[in-house]
């Protein structure tokens, strides 16, 4: 094939894909299904959460943090949905990332809160990481397995979404903490 008929084909195929996503979503993850309001649920609570539990001086810094975790588990998610290890079997839209609500909110709200907690009480952000990544690795991730909401394959462990958590929010962390010895120093 020449460059311009795997374009064409490319593009065939992706739009059947979107047709195919669309309909899977209108035959079983649409509002009517109790897996939508999970979904919906785990987007729209945690953002509640964050309204209320910010802290509004240190907002930049701490948003910082949560988007830098939100940045790094979509991208990773990306690439591990696209090689079929984890999948989320529902969604909120087939428009939208299919893990947005973890990636997006329940996720990057958790570990930002967390940072906060520990950087306001001077407690250690590493021991409390890996204990919040077990609880979302192992409790979360284990019921959304157990519930049939996403699924694990090829090997995919509920272990190795801990090692992500873990790596995801201690990269964040070093980041944060970097961006502070700059602004620091100016």
């Amino acid at each position: 094939m020449n460059f311009d008929q795997y374009r064409t084909e490319i593009q065939e195929k992706s739009n059947q894909l979107n047709e195919l996503f669309s309909s899977y979503w209108h035959d079983y993850s649409h509002m009517g299904t109790w897996q939508f309001w999970v979904t919906i649920s785990l987007m729209v609570l945690p953002l509640i959460i964050l309204i209320f539990a910010i802290d509004r001086r240190r907002v930049f810094e701490v948003l910082f943090f949560g988007y830098t975790v939100h940045v790094l588990w979509t991208y990773i998610y990306i690439v591990i949905n696209s090689e079929g290890y984890f999948t989320h079997l529902y969604f909120l839209t087939p428009m939208l990332p299919y893990a947005l609500n973890m990636t997006a909110s329940a996720l990057p709200i958790g570990f930002l809160l967390l940072y906060q907690y520990c950087t306001n009480r001077g407690k250690n952000f590493y021991v409390f990481t890996i204990i919040l990544s077990g609880i979302f690795a192992f409790g979360f991730g284990g019921t959304e397995v157990w519930l049939g909401l996403v699924e694990l394959n090829k090997g995919m462990k509920l272990f190795y979404l801990f090692l992500i958590d873990v790596t995801i929010a201690f990269t964040a962390y070093w980041f944060t903490r970097g961006l502070l010895k700059v602004k620091e120093r100016a």
